[in-house]
Parts: structure tokens; C-alpha cells; sequence
């Protein structure tokens, strides 16, 4: 009797780490088939991390522009829905509304004209009806539908809910019979209406999490809505995943006479200040006397591969030390191509347990810090002469995920460059991991059994 399967749906690396790496799919009596966009490369390196035996590879999409149409218009509708619901305006700053050619200037200004005109949630609805019937009129749907068919998987798990392809995969697993299971991949995405496909079971941390997908998808009902943690934060249980601290010091050139702080950046949108930032702590540090009592470890954004911080690293070499991400990263491919290596999972562990503390712009590092009872401090000042129009921590901090925190103790707030250095003792010396924990279950949900939670959800 040949095994069931279950096709393992990882439109590009993002979930690599805490899908495959953790112990989800470990020791699974059913065949697991990973339905991929890797290059070759990648693919054969994932198949010898995982011992993932059989793997296919997702056709090219190419979205048509009635889909595109569609796609985009429903995304702005929910967009202003959201915003209304939430009554927080920052909502919107998920549309991107600058484009450099004509014609995508024309196509965008189409999209928000028409949308000008829809006031009800119900015709959002009907939108989403018709853009089920176009994506199932792309050639795209022809090719999922005959794989779906000769792989004859029993369920399909699909890493994180966004790739554009998704929708039509999920889309012919409905056609078909397979029952299929998404995990909301990240605490923010929810009320930036990134939810590109329809499933039978989704998946997310927390009773935050679920309560969120009542408010913006109210269509979708609760009964197939399961809270289930994320086991991104599975590793920090494992004592195993710290370096040694001889080897972890002398690897990253560290002085384990002085205290560690973590810089930890955002990607060059979110966060374009940081290289400012960074040399903000490092000037005023050396103008206190403190640089033969700090040390300053960076860990950029394991997708910002700018080469933004450089000149800062090079200008305080003495000081400012890096721990670059370990991931693959080939600037001449696609997006899909990038993935954590198994080493970067150690790698973050040991940064978060050694460091005393981590200074970053809202980042989630707040969180992998707290793994370890360790403060986190959060800028919250911007750069001087800045116009009015550009990027402001006045917008970060309203984002409506940031309405999860109980209690603004949770986090330690840098409100002015002159304050640093007192910021930086204040972390030290203070308390305020029980804020933080309060934050984290309110966020996280349990962790700690979320790997044994979406298995028996995705094979029950």
C-alpha cells in the first residue's frame, strides 16, 4: 500500500527555516513532495539539509493583466477597508503609490479611481469571487492542475499565504479535492491585506492573531481558523544551537571583557536611517569614553544586501564588529533563491544569548531577545533635516501591529540621540522582561509547541 502525501507548497525561501529546518514534518509517516521555485542548487542543498526525497518544481506564472487588475484592486479595497476598521490611516502606507513608467503611473491611478467608488465590503467579496473565476482562465491553472493530478497528494501545506502563484495552486486544490493548510507567515500581514489564497485551514500564533482574522476577514469562518504558535522561536529551546562562546568570539573578533550590544537592522525600506543610527550609538559611546566598555555586533536584514552600513563598519572598525547572515544569497537570481542556511539558526541563537542588549528600529528581534530574558531597545527619533513627506519612526510605531503591546514597558524607548548612552544603562541595569513576556504570549502564543500543533493539524 503506497504512503500518502502531502505536497509542501514553499513558493520561495522565507519559511525555509521554520518549516523545514524544525521538527513540523520530521517523522511523518506520509510521503512529503516539496513543490518549490529553488534554483538547482538550492534545491539539491535543501533536499540534503531536510532528506526531502521527492521534489517538483512550480511551473512559471505569469500573471495576465486582467488578473493583475483584480489582484491590485482588491488589495487597495481591503486596504481602505482596514484602515476604517481599524481607524488607523498607516494602513495605507502598504499601497505603493509612486511608479516610474507611464504606463504602470496609468495602471495605478486606474486602480484607485475605481476604487474610489467601492464602499462596501460585500463588493470586495464579489471582487474576490471574480478574481477566483480569472486566475482559473490562466494557462497556469492547466499546468498546477495536471501535476496536482499526477502527484495525487492527499493535503497541501503552503509556507506563508502571499506568493501570487499560490492562489491558483490552492485554487486547484480546491477543484480537485485536496484539502489544503496555510500558516499566516508573519504577525504584520494580516491588516495589509496580504492573503493571496483561499484555503480550508489556516493557521496562526495566537488568539491576537485569530481575533485579527475575524476583524479582516470576516468572510473566512473561525472554525478553520487554528491557533497554532509559529516555531520560529523552537530553537531557542535547544541548548544545542549555542556556539561555544571561545569560538563565537573569536569567529566575530569580539572582547568578552566588554559588554555586547546587538545592532540589529531592518531592510533598507523599513528602516533607512539605520546606518545613521548605527553611527549614532557608536559617536556617542566614543564621546562618553565607553568604547573600552561596549562593543557594537551588527546583524543587518538577511535580505539587505546593499552594502548600506560599510562606510560606518569601516569608520568605527574598532568598535562596530558584524555577524553577517548566513543565508543564500545570489544578487543575479530571483528572490525565490534566498534561504537561511542551517548554520544562521545557530548563529542567531548565539547572537541573542551572548548580547546584552538589542537596539534596532521595531524590529521582531525584540522578541528572539526576550528568548533570553534580554532588553530591547527601540529607536524612536528620526535623522535631522528630513523633509515632512519622508520616512518617520512617528509612522513606524502607529502600524497596526504595534497595537498588540500590552504595555509600552515592554520595549525601552531611545527618544533622542543625546539619550543613548542613559538608554543603554537604563537596559542594563533595569527590568522590564516582565512587560516583554506579557508582549510575547500576547504575540507568539506557544511557541514552544507549535512544530507537534501544525502537524497534527496538517495530517489530521
Amino acid at each position: 500500500m503506497s504512503k500518502k502525501k502531502i505536497l509542501l507548497l514553499f513558493p520561495d525561501g522565507v519559511g525555509v527555516r521554520n518549516y523545514l529546518y524544525t521538527d513540523v514534518f520530521k517523522t511523518l509517516e506520509e510521503e512529503l513532495v516539496l513543490f518549490h521555485n529553488f534554483d538547482e542548487q538550492s534545491e539539491a542543498a535543501i533536499k540534503n539539509i531536510t532528506n526531502l526525497e521527492t521534489t517538483v518544481k512550480i511551473p512559471v506564472y505569469s500573471e495576465s493583466l486582467k488578473e493583475k487588475f483584480f489582484r491590485e484592486l482588491i488589495s487597495l479595497s481591503r486596504l481602505n477597508n482596514n484602515a476604517k476598521v481599524a481607524d488607523n490611516n498607516t494602513i495605507l502606507t502598504n499601497w505603493k503609490s509612486s511608479h516610474q513608467s507611464i504606463s504602470k503611473k496609468i495602471f495605478y491611478k486606474t486602480i484607485e479611481f475605481v476604487t474610489s467608488f467601492i464602499k462596501s465590503y460585500k463588493t470586495i467579496l464579489v471582487l474576490e469571487k471574480q478574481y477566483q473565476n480569472v486566475i482559473r482562465r490562466n494557462p497556469f491553472y492547466n499546468q498546477i492542475k495536471k501535476i496536482l493530478e499526477e502527484i495525487s497528494p492527499e493535503k497541501i501545506f503552503c509556507s506563508h499565504q502571499r506568493g501570487l502563484q499560490c492562489a491558483t495552486i490552492f485554487a486547484v486544490a480546491q477543484d480537485l479535492g485536496i484539502k489544503s493548510t496555510t500558516v499566516i507567515y508573519s504577525w504584520d500581514n494580516l491588516p495589509k491585506a496580504r492573503m493571496a489564497l483561499r484555503a480550508d485551514n489556516y493557521l496562526v500564533w495566537s488568539e491576537y492573531m485569530k481575533n485579527e482574522m475575524e476583524i479582516y476577514y470576516p468572510e473566512i469562518d473561525l472554525s478553520k481558523v487554528h491557533i497554532t504558535g509559529t516555531p520560529q522561536f523552537e530553537c531557542y529551546e535547544n541548548s544545542d544551537n549555542i556556539i561555544n562562546k571561545e569560538v563565537f568570539y573569536e569567529t566575530y573578533n569580539l572582547d568578552k571583557d566588554k559588554k555586547l550590544i546587538c545592532f540589529s537592522g531592518d531592510d533598507v525600506l523599513t528602516s533607512p536611517d539605520d546606518p545613521k543610527y548605527l553611527e549614532d550609538v557608536a559617536t556617542e559611546l566614543i564621546k562618553a569614553g565607553l568604547d573600552n566598555q561596549y562593543q557594537i555586533l551588527l546583524r543587518r536584514c538577511p535580505v539587505d544586501v546593499s552594502g548600506r552600513f560599510d562606510e560606518v563598519v569601516r569608520k568605527y572598525q574598532e568598535l562596530i564588529k558584524e555577524s553577517p547572515p548566513l543565508w543564500n544569497f545570489n544578487q543575479n537570481k530571483n528572490w525565490e533563491t534566498i534561504y537561511p542556511l542551517v548554520e544562521d539558526v545557530k548563529l542567531l541563537v548565539s547572537t541573542a544569548y551572548y548580547a546584552d542588549v538589542v537596539i534596532n528600529v521595531g524590529s521582531t528581534m525584540a522578541f528572539d531577545f526576550a528568548m533570553f530574558k534580554k532588553p530591547c531597545i527601540f529607536i524612536n527619533y528620526d535623522q535631522e533635516k528630513k523633509n515632512v513627506q519622508d520616512w518617520s519612526v512617528n509612522i513606524i510605531y502607529e502600524f497596526q501591529h504595534f497595537k498588540s503591546m500590552p504595555n509600552k514597558n515592554a520595549v525601552i524607548w531611545l527618544n533622542n540621540k543625546n539619550e543613548i548612552i542613559e538608554t543603554i544603562r537604563v537596559s542594563l541595569d533595569g527590568d522590564n522582561y516582565a512587560a516583554m513576556k506579557l508582549w510575547s504570549e500576547v504575540v507568539l502564543g506557544d511557541y514552544k509547541n507549535a512544530s507537534s500543533s501544525i502537524k497534527n493539524m496538517v495530517i489530521s
